[in-house]
């Protein structure tokens, strides 16, 4: 299919798309850089551009038409960051440090960790009105972390935590299944 041919409002809002993918490949292969995913950055980095290549030459080919092409290639642009960090936080890809500070449940939430699998460190402190607390330290992937802080606020209401990305660390998760299987096993061959 030829792209001249198509009406002005067809190539707008094919312009719009292909600025929509780019720009999602883009926020997520960024992110992919941050926490040192080589492969999976290289191959998003590819597609994002040949995309980017094929959307900008035709803006620059048919801009004198219309001016409207200019706003779907900003629209898409726009969206495609929105769309770009909606689907990284639906990946969840990484792995995070949790720190939950609790002054009635740090064991019962040290022992559901423990439970899943998790490494966990118990150190002893003082909060509000130099009362005692128990701070707990984990570490856990990012699609963990929702159950686990929701089961932590379910054990104690007054829970304190945060939250930062582990780019590098010691420890290994267990594996779901013994080996990746499926299109997974493409990525993780040597």
């Amino acid at each position: 299919m030829d792209a001249s041919t198509l009406p002005i409002w067809g190539l707008a809002l094919l312009i719009f798309g292909l600025r929509v993918c780019d720009v999602t490949l883009g926020t997520v292969r960024t992110l992919s850089v941050v926490q040192g995913r080589v492969r999976l950055s290289v191959f998003l980095g590819f597609f994002e551009i040949l995309i980017w290549v094929t959307a900008i030459s035709q803006v620059v080919t048919h801009l004198a038409e219309s001016p409207l092409l200019a706003v779907a290639y900003a629209g898409g642009f726009a969206t495609g960051n929105a769309s770009g960090i909606l689907l990284e936080r639906r990946l969840a890809m990484g792995s995070v440090v949790v720190r939950m500070i609790s002054a009635k449940a740090s064991d019962a939430i040290a022992a559901h960790l423990e439970s899943l699998g998790h490494s966990v460190a118990l150190f002893n402190g003082h909060g509000k009105g130099d009362a005692p607390v128990r701070l707990v330290y984990t570490t856990c992937r990012r699609k963990e972390l929702r159950g686990i802080l929701d089961h932590a606020r379910g054990l104690d209401a007054d829970v304190i935590y945060a939250v930062e990305p582990l780019l590098e660390g010691s420890l290994t998760f267990r594996q779901p299944l013994p080996h990746a299987t499926g299109w997974r096993a493409v990525f993780l061959r040597k």
